[in-house]
């Protein structure tokens, strides 16, 4: 594959096409409108810089991927891609209506068409397809060019070649470390992630500071990173969002976002991408 399509180029779509971008592929990345064009490009940009006053890059290796990155706000300038990557917000509606989208713009070509929904089934997704034997999850993590991971989610009617192709491309040309799941909800990391994230929402309501639930799980179990420190990285919308979708297919409680969750996303406390959640950006100090 020389040719990959992106479509959608917030914070997991940008992150996805520098990756690609990086690795020597071309790539298309379709946005919404001019506006959201703009601001997918300014991301990526800044990301550029960034990693180059690191030293992680040269100036001449960043305008070589600059040049290998165009934006469009027409699907059907994906046409002459061999694979696309659905990276639009976690809402099923929006989501289907790409893929209905996708498959009347490639029609019979031979396409991979992934998404990089981080719980919806795959298989439902598939569904609105004529073709759901191209349809195959790519799952990425934030931030994508750092986590290794990609959840690899094939349903029952993608086709062995699709997956195969998939998994070429995520070991062979970007580098990262597959796992093969099962089409359930939350797949493996979220299945497991978001139930532990929401627990420790419910303890900060009932008083115990988020520093120390942080820090407790980092020094007492050698996390990386605390749970709510986590939660304010992911967004605390898309946590709701998934915890919204988990309780919705196993009816436990237990999976349902807190009450405590779902105002401060009301209130417009996302987490790092607002400034602030249950920490202000780059602080220590709990922003309750």
């Amino acid at each position: 594959m020389r040719r990959i399509g992106v479509v959608g180029c917030g914070v997991m779509g940008s992150g996805i096409a520098e990756l690609c971008a990086r690795s020597g592929l071309d790539v298309v990345v379709r946005a919404l409108d001019d506006e959201a064009s703009r601001r997918g490009a300014e991301r990526l940009e800044k990301v550029l810089r960034r990693t180059v006053r690191r030293d992680k890059l040269s100036d001449a290796d960043a305008e070589a991927v600059r040049g290998r990155l165009t934006f469009t706000e027409s699907l059907a300038d994906l046409v002459e891609c061999e694979l696309v990557i659905e990276a639009v917000p976690e809402v099923e509606a929006v989501k289907l209506a790409v893929f209905r989208d996708l498959d009347e713009v490639f029609g019979d070509r031979a396409v991979v068409l992934a998404s990089n929904t981080s719980s919806l089934s795959i298989g439902h997704l598939a569904a609105a397809t004529q073709r759901p034997e191209r349809v195959i999850g790519m799952h990425f993590f934030n931030p994508v060019s750092v986590l290794p991971l990609v959840e690899v989610v094939s349903t029952a009617h993608t086709a062995p070649a699709v997956a195969a192709a998939a998994e070429e491309l995520l070991v062979g040309t970007l580098g990262k470390t597959a796992v093969h799941v099962r089409d359930t909800a939350g797949f493996i990391v979220n299945a497991l992630l978001i139930p532990f994230i929401c627990s420790a929402i419910r303890m900060v309501e009932t008083g115990v500071a988020p520093a120390d639930i942080d820090l407790a799980m980092t020094l007492g179990c050698s996390h990386p990173m605390g749970p709510l420190r986590l939660a304010d990285l992911i967004g605390l919308d898309t946590v709701a969002s998934i915890a919204g979708l988990l309780y919705a297919a196993s009816g436990n409680s237990h999976d349902a976002p807190p009450p405590l969750l779902e105002r401060m996303v009301a209130e417009g406390k996302l987490g790092d991408k607002s400034g602030g959640g249950f920490y202000s950006r780059g602080s220590a100090a709990a922003a309750n």
